[in-house]
């Protein structure tokens, strides 16, 4: 299988380039150059396999002309070592928890795939990897801890300096190790930048191993179609249509799904729901594609003004913009909306984070006009990664899982970064 740029469909690279390098030297994204379909017999059987069952036969699909059987089989069994259960809140709707992995947060399976592969696909290369990981909050801690202690991979995160939760943030700048935290002067999207002006300079890619470990490299993005296989599965489903609504920032996830959705799973529909940072959801209307500077918000890991994964969603529908805005559905809501959606749903017994609060709205909003859909609402992150926004919402103290409760005890340990590109390259160029 080969894999092609979407700035340049023509350039093609073997999946070890293609996870190695994360981006293409035209800036592009790269996509597999087929994408292989399932038998609807054999997506029907999944209903009587485990989560790993299914990953061996969606992965090996994906996969099997790279990889050997038993490399798929260590890959599957590394990346699905916890759960993603699906629990009910209401009639019709239901929450896929995907936060019980060892960070509280869906990139879990992302990260975790793609270290396991990075380092299959690296061997005994003598070269350090330094993986460059932009994040809003989530993405660096998953990073963080899914390739801590990984021999020749080094990873350098940046993040904007007072726009990450107390909790997200240790569980990135405490690690030491491997891990380097970079706290910068900016907003997301300038860490965004400076990450991918990294990799387009000659100079740097010559002294230096660069990749990414963000949704932008398809070994972190392509491994999250696996719960949505999964959760359908286990979706009782009682003859209606079925809609996936996605809380959306750099718009990886939801791409998965549709990714999922191609190789045959019978999802009709997708909800992206988004925070004010709604550049996706205006063009999703009519209006075209147009990058904004973020705003702040209460769900901050969606806090996104520039899309990293949009021209892989393009490239999904192959530039059919009119059959993009069919099956996918944008809608956004303000932070009070998310919070009265936090109070609502606590009622029924199920406590939002502030995240899967956008998704279950932009759920709830699409099924009152669509009755005749069952919905799933991706749950992305523990509420008690966002303990602030969740006790002040509820009026009442959050109970902490005792492993994300130990990441407060460690010492924060950060290097001060402007966002211009000169200061981050020396410090890049002082590594080698």
């Amino acid at each position: 299988m080969q894999y092609f740029s979407t700035n340049n469909p023509n350039h093609k690279v073997s999946l070890s380039q293609a996870v190695i390098k994360g981006l293409a030297p035209d800036n592009g994204l790269y996509m597999p150059e087929r994408i292989p379909v399932l038998s609807q017999e054999l997506i029907e059987s999944f209903s009587d396999k485990s989560f790993q069952e299914i990953g061996y036969d969606v992965i090996g699909a994906l996969f099997s002309e790279d990889l050997s059987e038993s490399q798929i089989k260590e890959l599957v069994d590394h990346t699905l070592t916890f759960d993603a259960p699906l629990v009910q809140v209401e009639e019709g709707v239901y929450s896929l928890e995907l936060f019980h992995g060892p960070t509280l947060a869906f990139k879990d399976f992302g990260a975790r795939f793609c270290s396991k592969l990075m380092s299959m696909l690296h061997g005994k290369n003598d070269k350090t990897v330094r993986v460059l990981v932009a994040t809003s909050g989530d993405t660096g801690s998953a990073v963080a801890n899914g390739f801590l202690g990984v021999d020749g991979v080094e990873v350098i995160i940046l993040f904007p300096k007072g726009k990450v939760s107390l909790l997200q943030e240790k569980q990135f700048t405490t690690l030491g190790q491997n891990i380097t935290a970079l706290e910068v002067e900016g907003v997301f999207d300038d860490c965004q930048i400076l990450v991918k002006q990294a990799f387009l300079d000659p100079e740097l890619n010559q002294k230096l191993l660069l990749t990414s470990a963000n949704s932008i490299n398809i070994a972190r993005w392509i491994p999250q179609c696996l719960y949505y296989f999964y959760a359908y599965s286990r979706l009782p489903k009682d003859g209606k249509k079925v809609v996936f609504a996605v809380p959306s920032g750099n718009f990886g996830n939801v791409g998965a799904g549709i990714l999922a959705q191609q190789m045959g799973l019978p999802i009709d529909r997708f909800v992206a729901a988004t925070n004010v940072n709604k550049v996706v959801p205006d063009y999703l209307k009519g209006e075209a594609f147009e990058a904004k500077p973020s705003i702040q918000t209460v769900s901050n890991s969606m806090d996104v003004g520039n899309p990293s994964n949009f021209p892989r969603l393009l490239a999904l529908y192959g530039g059919d913009e009119a059959k993009f805005r069919e099956n996918v559905r944008g809608y956004f809501y303000a932070d009070e909306e998310t919070v009265q959606a936090i109070q609502a749903v606590k009622p029924l017994g199920y406590t939002l984070d502030p995240h899967g609060a956008v998704g279950y709205l932009g759920l709830k909003d699409f099924m009152s006009e669509n009755p005749d859909y069952v919905g799933v609402f991706l749950e992305t992150a523990h509420p008690g990664k966002f303990r602030d926004v969740v006790e002040e919402a509820l009026g009442e103290e959050l109970v902490l899982p005792e492993r994300l409760a130990a990441f407060l005890d460690g010492e924060k340990s950060v290097i001060p970064m402007g966002k211009s590109f000169e200061g981050f390259k020396g410090f890049l160029e002082g590594l080698d």
